[in-house]
């Protein structure tokens, strides 16, 4: 499987997932520290992945979601954006939202 199916793979089998440097209990840099907090607040699992120690996802990245930077935020197979993006979703209450409506409810 080449670098970008698995992107594509990471993408489509979590309905949230967080590429960041570091993790959410570590974060590696001011930017995803943030957004990890901001998704973390929503109460919701998510997935992760530390680009840092995945230097071909850390390449190919920008390209597949034609977004530059890192941290990067899917919800639902789409990309929601960057840090600024995250957090300003978060203070308005639609980042909540749109991962509570992402993740499948336990009944």
């Amino acid at each position: 499987m080449d670098i970008t199916d698995t992107i594509k793979q990471q993408i489509e089998s979590n309905p949230v997932i967080l590429y960041m440097k570091g993790s959410p209990d570590a974060p590696q840099c001011g930017f995803s520290m943030r957004a990890s907090q901001a998704v973390m607040a929503c109460g919701q699992r998510f997935a992760f992945v530390d680009i840092l120690s995945n230097p071909d996802i850390r390449t190919h990245l920008p390209a597949y979601a034609n977004w530059p930077t890192f941290p990067q935020l899917w919800v639902n197979g789409e990309l929601v954006g960057g840090c600024d993006i995250i957090t300003e979703m978060h203070e308005k209450g639609e980042l909540k939202e749109a991962i509570d409506a992402a993740v499948p409810s336990d009944a």
